[in-house]
């Protein structure tokens, strides 16, 4: 049954990629074939094991705005755990019987209700007596089953959580500070209670298994290590966890301890479980906790050390950070020497000055924080210039929080979202500079221009040092370097990032000019306004561009350091001017559509995503299939053609007549 829903799970995920690119992204990773292949494979496995996961494409989960949540009361209270940081205590604690020692998630917890194999009920924990009904926002989390293969009523407990790597996408996406997230806790139990459950899809809530309440007329064997297998067999992702005894038991504890660093889901500790259900049963509980179960929080290494500096860091949104730099420190198996104060208050609250004695731990064993300062000196020497840009600061309350702020509307640190579109893959392509990497840079002095990105080889010593990199990471990123010197002209009019002009429109307008970019700069409106497709828009905004001073610098300074590739166009007869072609399905004759796309725009043509009216021709291998881009064609009449007549138009210069 597991690889039965293995499979379900890699065909979701198959298709759904194949939707995004097809619908969102105007691109095929697979043609319509296999496509309607693996539907109707997914289609017959979900069928056969009664299964169907969230996020299928099989199923539609429709959106709904409630005025309030409806409030429940739990059939049993759903108390907190008694909690112990020994090791030893939990040892202790199992004594003879054998137990599952699993992650204590940090997210919201949740209890299911199916009835004849369909998702009935959602309720939050809430007070742990009452919680909120939350059942069509259950339905948008990312990997929930709507339908299992199970008909009796099954009840069940898991915790609604959201990753670190979505909970990063998120607040990066929110320019006001004052609007980010403090954790991933805090978004998910928002995201969870949201009246409107299209807001809950978008934030990709998971739900992890841990614990059945009840599933009519199922013999476990007395295990519940067998309900979470049971649960699993029914398409539900359980939590991560190992069968211990008093043996094994701290061996097992040193193993979640070491993953911690590298896990994508929030945790604050351990949960030990009796395995043998009668006993749980018999134990009962206190008035706070149930006897069956016990948590571990995990103990806090924490070390004394001296504050070195504070280091104020800009960000795109005006924000300047305090960081504290302290003599490193190991803790937790790695060696810490900073750690973000987040803002003024927090430093007031700790009394921070340079030369103080301060004690340092890593929450939740992964990020560095300041526990408390010993010698409390005093905060002294904000910034009145900020660190980048070098014009004034200012200290603003916001949400009774200090918050320090530079106020250049042109500070560099702000138009941090420039210099990632330069290094993208369809403008410059250099790899190895995340956005979050290009910030750093800004805010430690390395890069104020665009040009500057080609010289940070001054800087080795510093940036082998920073997080995430080292020195393979170093060679990488110089020498993607000095691969984008060498460019063509489009990418580089699409890297200056002119609005309204894209990768397609670059070509266009540098072909009209012969790709000669000196003759382009110096044209005029109408020059451009004259191009086939570029309208007085695009005109406009390119001269707008051009035209100012500062751009100017920006791009005299990269001219010395960028050289043109020669393009070969000039000879290739124009065969395909003012055409519009869609290309679907998979090729032969190519290496891939993006080599027929440009033999196309070589010779004075256009490639679209979807097939309209202005379409002249659609290249498709598969030229008879039932594909959705075939279907349109053929109601619009546009003709279908096979890769081979493409090929035989191209060798010949010439298109027959139809």
């Amino acid at each position: 049954m597991s690889e039965k829903i293995n499979k379900i799970r890699r065909l979701v995920d198959q298709l759904n990629k194949a939707n995004l690119a097809y619908y969102q992204e105007d691109r095929e990773i697979m043609s319509n074939y296999e496509y309607d292949k693996l539907y109707d494979e997914l289609v017959e496995l979900e069928k056969e094991t009664g299964i169907v996961l969230a996020g299928s494409p099989t199923i539609h989960v429709g959106y709904q705005v409630l005025s309030e949540l409806p409030k429940e009361r739990h059939e049993s209270p759903m108390l907190s755990l008694d909690k112990t940081k020994e090791v030893t205590a939990l040892q202790s604690w199992l004594g003879n019987q054998t137990g599952f020692l699993s992650w204590k998630l940090d997210g919201l917890t949740i209890v299911l209700t199916y009835r004849d194999g369909r998702l009935a009920k959602a309720v939050t924990r809430g007070s742990g007596e009452i919680g909120e009904v939350i059942t069509n926002n259950a339905k948008a989390f990312k990997n929930i089953p709507h339908n299992i293969g199970f008909k009796g009523e099954v009840v069940l407990r898991g915790e609604a959580v959201i990753k670190y790597s979505d909970f990063n996408k998120i607040n990066e996406s929110i320019e006001d500070v004052a609007l980010k997230y403090k954790n991933p806790r805090n978004l998910c139990s928002g995201s969870v209670r949201q009246l409107n459950n299209e807001i809950t899809a978008k934030r990709n809530v998971h739900f992890f298994a841990f614990s059945l309440v009840s599933a009519q007329g199922v013999d476990f064997h007395n295990s519940k290590i067998e309900q979470l297998e049971w649960l699993s067999n029914q398409g539900f992702d359980i939590v991560e966890g190992r069968a211990v005894t008093k043996e094994n038991i701290i061996d097992t504890v040193d193993w979640f301890s070491e993953k911690i660093s590298t896990n994508d889901f929030p945790s604050d500790g351990l949960v030990l479980m009796y395995d043998d259900i009668e006993y749980s049963r018999s134990l009962g509980s206190t008035a706070k906790f149930p006897k069956d179960s016990y948590a571990f929080k995990w103990a806090d290494e924490i070390k004394e050390t001296t504050l070195r500096e504070i280091e104020w860091s800009a960000s795109r949104t005006g924000l300047i950070n305090p960081i504290a730099v302290f003599e490193p420190v190991e803790l937790e198996g790695t060696t810490v020497s900073r750690a973000s104060v987040h803002n003024i208050s927090i430093m007031e609250e700790l009394e921070l000055g340079v030369g103080d004695t301060i004690k340092v731990y890593k929450a939740n064993m992964i990020i560095p924080q300041i526990a408390e300062n010993e010698t409390r000196s005093g905060v002294k020497d904000i910034p009145k210039q900020c660190p980048v840009c070098g014009e004034e600061t200012a200290i603003k309350q916001e949400n009774n929080v200090k918050v320090l702020y530079c106020q250049n509307k042109e500070c560099l640190a702000k138009k941090i979202k420039s210099f990632t579109h330069f290094v993208s893959r369809d403008a410059m392509n250099i790899e190895g500079l995340s956005e979050a990497t290009i910030e750093k840079l800004i805010a430690k002095g390395m890069i104020k221009e665009l040009a500057d990105l080609f010289h940070v080889e001054k800087y080795k010593d510093e940036i082998v040092q920073m997080e995430g990199f080292g020195e393979k990471s170093y060679k990488n990123l110089t020498a993607s370097i000095q691969k984008a010197k060498h460019t063509t002209l489009p990418k580089f009019i699409y890297s200056l990032g002119m609005p309204n002009v894209g990768l397609s429109n670059a070509k266009l307008i540098c072909k009209e000019f012969s790709y000669d970019f000196s003759r382009l700069r110096k044209a005029g409106r109408e020059d451009f306004v004259t191009i086939p497709g570029i309208g007085e828009v695009i005109a406009d905004s390119v001269i707008e561009f051009l035209n100012q001073e500062t751009n100017q610098k920006v791009i005299d300074d990269l001219l010395l350091e960028v050289k043109f590739e020669n393009e070969q166009t000039n000879n290739v007869a124009q065969i395909f001017d003012g055409m519009v072609f869609v290309i679907t399905g998979s090729v032969e004759h190519y290496g891939n559509r993006n080599e027929v796309k440009d033999v196309i725009e070589q010779r004075g043509g256009k490639v679209t995503g979807s097939v309209t009216s202005k379409t002249n021709y659609l290249i498709n291998n598969d030229n008879t299939s039932n594909s959705s881009k075939n279907k349109k064609a053929k109601e619009l009449n546009i003709p279908i053609i096979t890769e081979e007549q493409f090929v035989d138009w191209v060798e010949n210069n010439r298109i027959p007549e139809f």
